[in-house]
């Protein structure tokens, strides 16, 4: 079988082509990607989509609160064990819309963040006027102060807890507890600790939250360094808060905890400043897996964040310290005897849980993460858990405290959840793996078709030049028959135009 040149050339000059594409492809593709994230991470009102995303997230999310309800009050102001049974979750839609939006000339953005609450009663077990049994957290706060006063102060203290029929727990609902009740007590407490309570008319623990912001953030928009993208520039005008007795721990670090800047590595951190903290927190890598089909690393608290000073000595400047796993807020928070760990004591010093009967921490139920896809920079999956704890003891001449242990009682524990979800999961998915899928099959299509096309081509020039060896003549006649065969010889490919060309003339 005589093989044409012109086949071989045809095969060579296409796959050449090809694998050309295919290359083109392999270069070009991870970088039209590239672009595109960097132009959706970035805080620009050019963006369109993106910049709406990130001043009103439509991420659905949702806080789900658990109370320690105490089954035997009297006991613990005779000295007994406190015996919690959890109650809940009682779940709030939460909205963060952004205002007062600022950009400057620095490439950073200042803004508020906004907080708005919703009961969601289809995802609650209970509703808000369900009863729970607290400590009264105004009045055995008061009676520590208290703890310090002379001896006829203490008189008029406990005369004024008398009179205002104030008890070491009360039960109150649901909402009372979250959004705030009214009591007298209140105005005394005003007159008595001046310009010390952060509240003015009623109490309750989230009640300084709703429908208030978290603080004006000056973050960095990343146009002009997109590894700078989101990190912040200072919080209420500070570089740094003055909560702590350390310059590392009153660092800003971080972003302010929604993006994070693109292009991550497992060897990174998760760092964000939390105003609800009021410090910067730190989360490691734990994982890589796939959130809802994309790949995403997850990332944990390290058993150091809320450890004391004695424990990791980075952190003593977050002291004075008790056991090891409780961070102590009363400095950010008007002095309120309130800790901050982890829900259920969990990687905590196991006093804290035998202190009290009906905690059982795990992972499962009682660790936070947040898995997020790194090359975005954009979160998957979160769910932030926090327990807030109350410091308790017997205060000395302070008949509301009774004879009881000195101790850390869980008050209550909250989970702030959400993931992409619906049609913004859909987008996400198609351009962040569809899109690249595409490309790198593409590249590998031409790549490998190309290769096989000069492979073909090469395979067919070796045996052509082995024919041409063996022609014993073909070299002598000339003139007509020549012409023939160098006509033969062009490649196939191009036969048709040429016998055009040659029916013209």
């Amino acid at each position: 079988m005589r093989i044409p040149r012109g086949k071989v050339v045809c095969l060579l000059v296409t796959g050449s082509l090809l694998t050309g594409l295919g290359l083109i492809f392999l270069i070009v593709g991870p970088l039209i990607i590239r672009d595109q994230i960097v132009k959706n991470v970035q805080i620009d009102p050019s963006n369109g989509f993106a910049y709406k995303f990130w001043q009103d997230v439509p991420v659905p999310f949702y806080m789900s609160i658990y109370f320690f309800h105490i089954m035997n009050p009297e006991g613990v102001l005779r000295g007994e064990k406190p015996v919690l049974a959890q109650r809940g979750p009682y779940v709030y839609r939460e909205n963060r819309p952004k205002g007062n939006i600022t950009f400057h000339e620095n490439y950073t953005v200042s803004y508020r963040t906004y907080r708005q609450f919703h009961f969601v009663p289809e995802r609650s077990v209970g509703n808000e006027s369900d009863q729970i049994v607290l400590p009264n957290m105004l009045g055995l706060g008061a009676a520590i102060l208290a703890e310090k006063f002379p001896l006829l102060l203490k008189v008029m203290f406990n005369t004024a807890m008398r009179n205002f029929n104030q008890t070491a727990f009360f039960t109150k609902t649901v909402n009372e507890i979250m959004w705030g009740y009214d009591d007298e007590f209140i105005n005394f407490l005003h007159k008595l600790f001046p310009n010390r309570l952060p509240f003015k008319d009623k109490f309750g623990l989230f009640a300084d939250l709703n429908n208030t912001d978290t603080g004006l953030f000056t973050i960095n928009t990343g146009v002009d360094d997109i590894n700078k993208a989101h990190k912040i520039s200072t919080w209420n005008g500070l570089k740094k808060v003055n909560f702590w007795h350390s310059d590392q721990c009153n660092m800003l670090n971080g972003t302010a905890g929604e993006l994070w800047p693109p292009f991550m590595d497992p060897s990174d951190t998760l760092k964000f400043f939390s105003p609800d903290a009021c410090r910067s927190l730190e989360l490691v890598y734990q994982q890589s897996g796939r959130t809802f089909g994309i790949p995403s690393f997850r990332y944990i608290a390290p058993k150091t964040m809320f450890a004391n000073g004695t424990v990791y000595p980075p952190n003593e400047g977050f002291c004075p310290c008790r056991q090891s796993g409780v961070l102590n807020v009363s400095t950010c928070r008007d002095y309120a005897q309130i800790f901050i760990s982890h829900p259920h004591f969990y990687n905590a010093d196991p006093v804290l849980l035998e202190a009290v009967d009906g905690l059982h921490p795990n992972e499962k139920d009682h660790a936070l993460f947040i898995d997020i896809h790194p090359e975005s920079g954009i979160p998957m999956n979160v769910s932030i858990k926090l327990q807030l704890n109350l410091f308790l003891k017997s205060a000395k001449g302070i008949k509301i405290t009774g004879q009881m242990q000195t101790m850390l009682l869980p008050l209550i524990w909250f989970d702030e959840s959400g993931n992409i979800d619906g049609p913004i999961l859909d987008n996400f998915y198609i351009f962040m793996e569809v899109i690249p899928m595409a490309l790198q099959y593409i590249q590998y299509i031409l790549l490998a078709l190309g290769i096989a096309l000069m492979v073909i081509a090469a395979i067919l020039g070796i045996m052509f030049l082995r024919q041409n060896r063996h022609k014993s003549s073909g070299t002598e006649n000339i003139g007509d028959k020549s012409a023939d065969s160098e006509k033969k010889q062009v490649p196939e490919c191009f036969n048709e135009k040429l016998t055009r060309t040659e029916s013209r003339l």
